[in-house]
Formats: structure tokens, sequence, C-alpha cells
């Protein structure tokens, strides 16, 4: 699968693939469009880059905390959805994030939300990069 889309454009097809029925936030908005989009994304960045899917968890400068996900490829972190997070949001070290299942990216699709959202977002996201995947 990788080698055939660049970050890049798959940045640019992820972008303009997210929405509020992609997103894990209930008040997202055009104005911080990665918000709620990252363990989608991450999937979606894993189906086109391969890697391993990573989570950590933010915490935004008046302490509230959110849980983070984001691919490494060849050992170096690809984080399409860090923009959502404000100047000062720090991270916890990065691991997999298991809960019992072979993988990162099995636990996140154990929910069924989470599988509906991801659907919706590879679907534009290939619509984008005209891969008719």
């Amino acid at each position: 699968m990788g080698g055939t889309v660049t970050v890049e454009a798959l940045r640019d097809a992820l972008e303009l693939s997210w929405a509020a029925d992609t997103s894990r936030s209930r008040v997202w908005s055009a104005s911080n469009r990665a918000k709620g989009q990252c363990a989608v994304t991450a999937c979606v960045v894993q189906d086109y880059l391969g890697g391993e899917i990573y989570h950590s968890v933010a915490t935004l400068p008046g302490g509230e905390t959110f849980s983070h996900y984001f691919n490494v490829i060849d050992g170096r972190s690809v984080d399409l959805t860090k923009q959502q997070f404000p100047s000062g949001t720090t991270f916890t070290e990065p691991a997999p994030k298991t809960k019992g299942y072979p993988s990162t990216r099995e636990y996140c699709l154990s929910y069924e939300d989470m599988v509906r959202r991801y659907r919706t977002l590879a679907e534009r996201t290939a619509r984008y990069l005209g891969t008719g995947r």
C-alpha cells in the first residue's frame, strides 16, 4: 500500500474529508477541523502508509486531558491531527494502547461508533485522492 501516496497528499485529502460526522468531539467546528479526528485519521494513515498507531495523553495548558492517537512510520512520528491542540499542550510518552487487542488499531476499531467514523473518513479520503478504495 505504501509509496503511492505522499504524506502531504494524504494530509490534504484528510483535511478536506474531516467533518462533524467523522469527529469524536461533540463540539467539532470548521475552525478546528482536526478536533476529535485523531484515532480515525491514524487508522486511515496506516491504511496508506503502514507503520504503527501510538497513543499518548494530551494535557492542555488549563489541565484538561485528552486521549491522542498518531502514527509512527519507519521510526518517525506522523501526527496529522496535532494542530487540534493549543500551544502549550504537553503529551505523555507515546506507547501502543491495545487493552488486550493485538494492536492499537484493533483496539480503536473495537468500538462501533469508531468503525462508522473510520469508514466515512476512509471513503471520503479515497475520493479526494482518486484511489476509489
